[in-house]
This record gives C-alpha cells, sequence and structure tokens, in this order.
C-alpha cells in the first residue's frame, strides 16, 4: 500500500480498528501560552493507547528523555510508519492544535512535492472522515519541511485528499525545541472548503522510505485547546 494513499490510509487508521472512544480530556485543554516557552511532556506514560502502522519497515517510536522531561522520540531509517491515536475531538470547543517538535536535521536536496521526495523529518497530521467509505476522509499534514518554505502549502503528490503545511523548514531550527498552533478548524475551512465540528484522531510520522535516508525527531505535548 503507498504510504500516500489517504483512501487507503482512512480506511485502515479509521474504519477496520476499533474505535477507542476517549474523550477529548486525553489531550489537555489548557492556556496555549503556557507552553510556548517551555518543554511540555508528552502526556501518556506509555504508548499503550497509541497504534503504528506500518508503510516500509517501522519508524522506531520510543518515550525517552530530554533533560528530564518525557518525550516521544521517532527514528526512520529508509523507512516509514506512522503513530496515531484514536479519539473524538469537538473542533467546537477546542480548535487550536498545539505541539513542541523538535528534528536532528533535514533531508538535503529533495522535492518534497514529488513522489520520490515525499519524505519528511517530523509531521503532526489529522484526519477527518465525512462517510463510511474509504476515499470519505481529509486529512491534513503539518510537517517539518526540508526544502519548501515555511507556511506554504500544497497537494500530496499521492492525492488532493490530503494537504500539507510546512510548519517549519529547513536546518536553521534543528537540534532546538519548537512550538507551534495551529487553527485545525480554520485550515480545513482554506484547504478543502469545509467546515468541520470534529476529528476523529492525531497522528506522528518521521518518514523516510522515498528518499532512502534517515531522520530522527522528537514530540513532546500535543494538545487541542480553545486558547482561552
Amino acid at each position: 500500500m503507498s504510504k500516500k494513499d489517504i483512501s487507503r490510509l482512512g480506511t485502515s487508521l479509521l474504519s477496520s480498528v476499533a474505535w477507542l472512544l476517549l474523550s477529548a480530556n486525553a489531550f489537555a485543554v489548557a492556556d496555549v501560552k503556557l507552553h510556548a516557552s517551555t518543554l511540555q511532556p508528552f502526556a501518556d506514560t506509555s504508548l499503550a493507547l497509541w497504534k503504528e502502522h506500518s508503510f516500509v519497515g517501522n519508524t522506531q517510536y520510543q518515550l525517552t528523555s530530554d533533560n528530564g522531561v518525557s518525550v516521544l522520540k521517532g527514528s526512520a531509517k529508509a523507512s516509514a510508519s506512522l503513530l496515531y491515536k484514536e479519539f473524538e475531538v469537538s473542533l467546537s470547543a477546542t480548535p487550536l492544535l498545539s505541539w513542541h517538535w523538535k528534528i536532528d536535521s533535514v533531508f538535503e536536496g529533495t522535492d518534497e512535492r514529488t513522489r520520490e521526495g515525499d519524505d519528511f523529518p517530523a509531521r503532526v497530521y489529522v484526519v477527518y472522515r465525512h462517510g463510511f467509505l474509504p476515499w470519505q476522509s481529509y486529512a491534513i499534514n503539518y510537517v517539518w519541511a526540508s526544502n519548501t518554505p515555511k507556511d506554504e502549502s500544497w497537494d500530496s503528490p499521492y492525492t488532493t485528499k490530503s494537504k500539507m503545511i510546512a510548519v517549519q523548514s529547513g536546518n536553521t531550527l534543528a537540534g532546538s525545541w519548537q512550538y507551534e498552533t495551529r487553527n485545525v478548524a480554520d485550515d480545513f475551512a482554506e484547504l478543502f472548503d469545509v467546515d468541520i465540528k470534529s476529528l476523529n484522531g492525531v497522528a506522528v510520522m518521521v518518514d523516510a522510505d522515498n528518499t532512502g535516508l534517515s531522520a530522527v525527531a522528537h514530540f513532546g505535548a500535543i494538545e487541542f485547546s480553545n486558547g482561552q
């Protein structure tokens, strides 16, 4: 299965796996300003509620410590697998997605808008299903791009149902923690012209299968909030 085929991905993540009907409290609802300058720990103390889906080999995901703070580490070597958690998120109540992430380095000389270069040292993405059929889903990938300028967005080279947004780009900030906040409801409205009220889950991914290279990324807290 192509890792970028969002139709099949939607089936795998949201249909064939039993729903984990967790409350939105699985991710803290907090003042996003509180976390902007201070690394907050990855919320779960184990990965028991997270599922892995392999496309090419396995990215190695594990909980580790960064200066005493529990974080999630992903290491890919010519591999690609995602780690995802299915739960219901009310975007009406908590439209803001915030997270901390850090990468070791980007991929030099790749064109991320092509299938051959469609790898990212780190991504956080969300999925919205609007029906039960495999193709009735949309995804937004918030990526740390290697060469595409920051703030640019584009279609996945595999499907228009999956959009990419370069939240960070390049090696300038590699090796340091960065804090991000996106209004997911606004992003879906702008990119897909849809008004959505809820999400079906969140995923992280470190992938290097198309380029055959290696990548390492760390993720701290991933939170939905209302920004109040």
